[in-house]
C-alpha cells in the first residue's frame, strides 16, 4: 500500500470525479426516499453510461491466518477498479458506515472510498470522501 500522505494518482480523482457526478444525476432523476438498492443499480447504470468499469456487489474476503476467508462482505460499487463506493438511504450517517467504508479500503488495499447518502435534500450534504 502506498504511503498514506502520497497523493492519490489523478485517474483515481477523475474517478471519484465521474462517481460524485453520477450520484447528482441519479439524486436529480430519483429524489431522496427510496431503498439503497435502486440508487444502487441507477448509479452503477449511470456510471456504465459514462464509461466505467463497475463491479457491483463485489465480494471482499478477509485474510486471516494466511487463509482467504469469504466473511459476507460486499461492496456496494468498485468503480474503475480504484474507488469504493458505499450507498446508503438512511436518516444519518453514522460513524459505523464511515467504519465500514475504512475497512473495505483496508481489506481491498485501495485508498479511496465514497460514502454516499441519497436520502437528503441536497446531496452535497449526504457525500462523505475517505482516504487511507
Amino acid at each position: 500500500m502506498p504511503d498514506r500522505f502520497e497523493p492519490l494518482p489523478r485517474q483515481t480523482e477523475d474517478t471519484a470525479r465521474s462517481v460524485v457526478d453520477a450520484a447528482f444525476a441519479v439524486h436529480k432523476a430519483l429524489g431522496p426516499g427510496l431503498l439503497e438498492s435502486t440508487y444502487e443499480i441507477c448509479l452503477e447504470h449511470e456510471l456504465r453510461s459514462r464509461g466505467c468499469v463497475v463491479q457491483r456487489q463485489a465480494a471482499l474476503p478477509v485474510i486471516y491466518d494466511a487463509v482467504k476467508l469469504e466473511a459476507g462482505y460486499r461492496i456496494d460499487l468498485i468503480v474503475d477498479s480504484s474507488v469504493i463506493v458505499e450507498v446508503k438511504s438512511v436518516e444519518t450517517i453514522a460513524p459505523v458506515h464511515e467504519a465500514q467504508v475504512l475497512t473495505y479500503l483496508r481489506l481491498s488495499a485501495r485508498r479511496l472510498g465514497l460514502l454516499i447518502n441519497f436520502n437528503v435534500a441536497l446531496l452535497k450534504q449526504g457525500i462523505k470522501r475517505l482516504i487511507l
